[in-house]
């Protein structure tokens, strides 16, 4: 897909497009979440936020796959200091 400038907008920048939208979503509803006047809205925005949580999931497990969004794993010390820090029992 091509704009009035030629460029393109291709899968992987709408891939990131989604999900930063995803992302604007999930924490406009935390904060709605925490504004909410009875438990049929609680409920309603909980089950809205998990699906939000589920597709921005699946996206970046999409992009990640596809060498979009990479990641490095946290080295072991690194992890170690941060448990130490915090003073969490992080699941290992």
């Amino acid at each position: 897909m091509a704009d009035m400038t030629g460029y393109t907008f291709g899968e992987k920048e709408q891939m990131a497009d989604l999900l930063a939208s995803e992302k604007f979503l999930a924490g406009n509803y935390c904060s709605f979440l925490s504004e909410c006047a009875t438990p049929e809205v609680v409920s309603a925005l909980s089950e809205l936020l998990m699906d939000t949580h589920r597709m921005q999931q699946r996206i970046f497990v999409e992009m990640n796959s596809r060498g979009w969004y990479p990641v490095t794993k946290a080295q072991e010390q690194k992890i170690a200091e941060a448990k130490q820090k915090f003073g969490t029992k992080i699941p290992s």
